[in-house]
Order: structure tokens, then sequence, then C-alpha cells
């Protein structure tokens, strides 16, 4: 019996990870594509077309790759290959926490990629990547721990049969996780690894010595990214109503617009501030929902 599940949940997973390798660069190119409009408009700009994007992506994969190591691009495969299992895990159900550390992974190797090029600022790039990571990771593993107290299982797919929406229990949890968002995200103010604002630097951060289809491989991780944070921030609006998927939906498309409206009014902040706010914020709304779910 228990071979059984195991194999259901190992094919639920590749089926996941496939159908989300698939759709993931498409919704995230999309949204990619929106993203640059609605800056525009803030900026009194008409803005590039929707599929500029895709334009660009595919315009790399066309260029050879100038590098002066040749193992960035295994590196950054890697990562794409992590992104996608970590994308399989949550959309197929799975599990909550693995998808965490799995997108960490992926993480790590688009560090060691920056890191291989020994370019002095592809470095700089790579240990202020290493320094987001330090910062947004506690109240990820907070919010999982929150998921798990409120629905007693770190299985996505459990949401479908509570009678009330994660939210409910876990508003500290949520704010929480809706700060680091932003980091996660690369939005301005904590976008200090590299910047999609062309003002913000003169050499583009963890990505400066990264072209062609290498450069492709991040743009693409990017979009996988979006989607699955995204997914994460929709699933504390899904119980066991079908009707929530689509409330879950517009709240996301909410507080992917405020994203964007914070990333055009804020400047960069220091590193030093990032860390001292994410994990300060780490500490107050997932301690105070921790003890909240310990004793409900």
């Amino acid at each position: 019996m228990l071979e059984t599940f195991t194999s259901f949940s190992f094919i639920s997973v590749l089926v996941g990870t496939v159908a989300f390798a698939i759709l993931a660069p498409i919704i995230g190119c999309l949204l990619a594509g929106l993203d640059r409009i609605i800056s525009a408009r803030m900026q009194g700009r008409v803005g590039p077309p929707l599929l500029q994007p895709y334009y660009d992506v595919r315009k790399l994969l066309e260029k050879d790759n100038v590098t002066v190591s040749g193992v960035d691009g295994v590196y950054m495969t890697c990562a794409l290959v992590f992104t996608a299992f970590a994308g399989g895990i949550f959309f197929s159900g799975g599990n909550l926490l693995m998808s965490a550390f799995v997108i960490t992974m992926a993480a790590l190797f688009f560090i060691m990629a920056a890191y291989s090029s020994r370019s002095p600022y592809s470095e700089i790039g790579a240990a202020r990547e290493a320094i987001q990571v330090m910062s947004y990771e506690p109240m990820v593993l907070l919010m999982a721990v929150c998921f798990y107290m409120t629905v007693h299982t770190f299985m996505v797919r459990e949401v479908f049969a509570i009678d009330l929406p994660v939210i409910v229990f876990t508003v500290p949890a949520f704010i929480g996780f809706m700060f680091i968002l932003t980091i996660k995200l690369r939005k301005s103010p904590f976008d200090i690894s590299m910047s999609h604002h062309a003002h913000q630097e003169i050499v583009r951060g963890v990505t400066t010595e990264m072209s062609g289809k290498t450069l492709a491989k991040v743009e693409i991780m990017h979009w996988c990214e979006t989607v699955l944070f995204l997914g994460w921030t929709a699933m504390f609006f899904i119980w066991g109503n079908p009707l929530s998927i689509v409330l879950a939906i517009v709240v996301v498309l909410a507080i992917w617009f405020f994203e964007i409206l914070i990333d055009n009014n804020f400047a960069r902040v220091k590193w030093q501030a990032m860390l001292r706010w994410s994990w300060l914020v780490a500490l107050i709304c997932g301690g105070i929902n921790m003890v909240f779910l310990a004793f409900i």
C-alpha cells in the first residue's frame, strides 16, 4: 500500500514538473510583459509590447555564449531544473517544505554560476544574492511551519479539504511572507543583487558576465520563480470551496500589482537594512503566529 502511494506521489510530481516546465515560462513571460507595460505607464511612458520578454529571450538563445568560465551554463541549467522541480512539487499538491528547499537549491546554483566567472562585479552580485537568500529564507521556513500547524501536514493538496482558508489562522505569517516576497520577486527596494531597471546600476550585478543562452536561462528561471511564488501566495486563500480558486487568483493579481507599485516608487536600500528588516519581520510575524497556533 505504501509502495503504491509512493509511486503515485512520484508520478504526480513528475507530471507536475513537466507541466510546470511547459506552462510556467509562458505565464511568467506574459506577466513579465505586463510588468513592463504597467511600469512604463506608471512612469508616463508607452512601454514595450506584451511579448517583448519573449523576443528578448529568443534573441539571447540565438546568440553564442561569451564567457570566461565554461561551467556557468551548466550551473544555470541545474538552477533551471531545480526551479521546475520545485514548481512541480508544489503544483502537484506535494510537500511545501520540500518545494521551499528545492527552490533554495536553485538559488545556490545561480550563485555558483555567478562566482564561476571570477569577475569582481559578478562576485559582488553573487555575494549580494547570497545575502538575499539569507534574508528571506527564515521567513519562508516559518511560513511553511505555520502552514503545517494550520493544516497539520506539509502537503499542499490538503488545503482543498479544510473548511476555512489558511489565511484565517496565519495573518501574521502571511504579512511576513508578503514582506520577503518583494525580495524573491527581485523588486525594489530589495533588488540588491541585480536590477531590471537600467538606471539602478552600471553593470547588472550577478549576471554581469552571463550572455547568450546562459542569460536566457536566467530570464526563464525568473519567469518560473514568479509563477511559483505567486502560487505560494494563492495557497493561503484556497479551501474546500472550488470557487476559492477564483478568489485566490484575484488576490494574487492584486498583490502582484502592488509589488509593481512598490518597485516603481521605492529606491534600493542597503543590504544591511534588508537583512535586519527581514529577520526582524520573520521573528515578529512568524513567532507571533506560531505562538497563536500553538494555543488554539
